[in-house]
């Protein structure tokens, strides 16, 4: 594997991480932050359905 692929990898896995050790509550305020994102990007549509369990939809 190339070095850039395993640092992207060792990253993405770090940033897996980070996210999992959220509250719920702060989980749905980064999809929500990334849905925004996504969508101020002209993506609509894209990220929907990605709501943790237990959390009210918008």
């Amino acid at each position: 594997m190339p070095e850039k692929e395993k640092s992207d990898e060792v990253e993405g896995l770090r940033l897996v991480r980070a996210f999992l050790s959220l509250s719920p509550d702060k989980r749905a305020e980064v999809i929500a932050f990334v849905e925004e994102l996504a969508r101020a990007h002209g993506r609509p549509g894209e990220g929907e359905g990605t709501s943790p369990k237990g959390a009210s939809p918008r």
